[in-house]
């Protein structure tokens, strides 16, 4: 029987494409699922023997404590230089974004509690 051993939603094409590579290379036995026309299917890595899971599932948490700590590293460097995404970075490049974004925030909040006063809440 088939198990789930990577769930592909959310995650970023590099990634994906790394834990295949992994796989192929200690030659286990794998599919993949996509999310189908609608986004609505589960997009997963599935591992197809069940023998193998305890490989596959060792080789995946060590491949992701790497790439944790790579990615935290490279944020750790960029915030020394300077250069990590902030709010008001984001506001500088994308101003009229930023102001859209904030601006339905502020509709859904206004919207939420004019509901709650108007039905006596």
């Amino acid at each position: 029987m088939a198990l789930l051993l990577f769930s592909l939603r959310h995650v970023p094409d590099d990634e994906a494409d790394d834990i295949r590579d992994l796989l192929v290379e200690n030659q286990l036995n794998f599919y993949e699922t996509n999310a189908g026309n609608w986004g609505i299917s589960m997009p997963a890595i599935w591992l197809s023997d069940d023998q193998q899971y305890a490989k596959a599932r060792g080789l995946i948490d060590e491949y992701q404590e790497q790439r944790r700590i790579t990615l935290q590293e490279e944020y750790q460097q960029l915030k020394q230089r300077g250069e990590e995404d902030t709010f008001f970075k984001n506001l500088w490049r994308n101003p009229a974004q930023t102001i859209v974004f904030i601006a339905a925030m502020i509709l859904v909040i206004y919207i939420s509690i004019k509901m709650v006063f108007e039905f006596g809440l």
